[in-house]
């Protein structure tokens, strides 16, 4: 997709998001429910409000994802973990994961077309300025990283993306890869939840970092030894 059609692309779903919600009453009072339930973390009142809709819930359900990946700063994750008490941890995940693929790359050609001002009116120039230093660390691994730490906005790392020089599928194939295990999980959880939905997200934040920290220790370690022998 050269420039000139993610031009178009992005004018197009930005003219139809917007327009829906300011000229669609029914559009806007259904945005500004779900953003109530969202910030609450109510699985069970979203999943209500979803199967309200009958067999559009798996739709509108999608349509939540990506609003709340490039409008609003939501916790994608009761959406996964609704996603996942509805439909399965099976289908769950492919929805939920399909879905937020969308909003990656809606956030990513917004962000490569309209630039950094327009982004950081979205997103924050605070927000911007951290992922400007996580892509100054890691380099070229920034999204994979990012995707497999949960108190990394997904958000922003997306519309970080689109101002550094990383090209779209690369972009796209570390964001598929890096946010699978954590929507899997999510979606497993969603399923089987048996304890509240904060609990079991904490818990699995805390396993995460862990990991991810212990991983990136190592390599530095590992890293250090190999300078050191080389020295030696």
């Amino acid at each position: 997709m050269n420039k000139k059609n993610q031009l178009y692309f992005a004018i197009f779903i930005l003219v139809i998001v917007l327009g829906l919600y300011f000229f669609v009453p029914e559009v806007k009072t259904f945005f500004n429910r779900a953003s109530g339930i969202l910030i609450k973390a109510d699985v069970k009142a979203l999943k209500t409000y979803l199967l309200s809709f009958g067999i559009w819930a798996p739709i509108i359900s999608a349509l939540l994802m990506v609003f709340q990946s490039v409008i609003a700063p939501l916790p994608a994750f009761v959406i996964t973990f609704t996603n996942g008490l509805l439909f399965g941890a099976f289908w769950g995940t492919i929805l939920s994961w399909s879905s937020a693929m969308v909003g990656a790359a809606l956030c990513f050609f917004i962000s490569r077309i309209f630039g950094r001002p327009v982004v950081e009116k979205i997103v924050g120039g605070k927000n911007l300025e951290m992922t400007d230093k996580f892509f100054k660390r890691y380099g070229k691994h920034t999204v994979l990283i990012a995707r497999l730490i949960p108190l990394v906005s997904f958000d922003v790392i997306s519309y970080g993306s689109g101002l550094t020089a990383m090209g779209f599928w690369g972009f796209w194939l570390a964001t598929g890869v890096g946010q699978l295990p954590a929507t899997i999980v999510y979606s497993y959880l969603g399923q089987s939840m048996t304890g509240t939905v904060k609990i079991l997200f904490w818990a699995f934040v805390i396993v995460i970092v862990f990991l991810v920290l212990g991983s990136a220790l190592k390599m530095r370690f590992e890293k250090n030894a190999l300078q050191k022998n080389e020295e030696s």
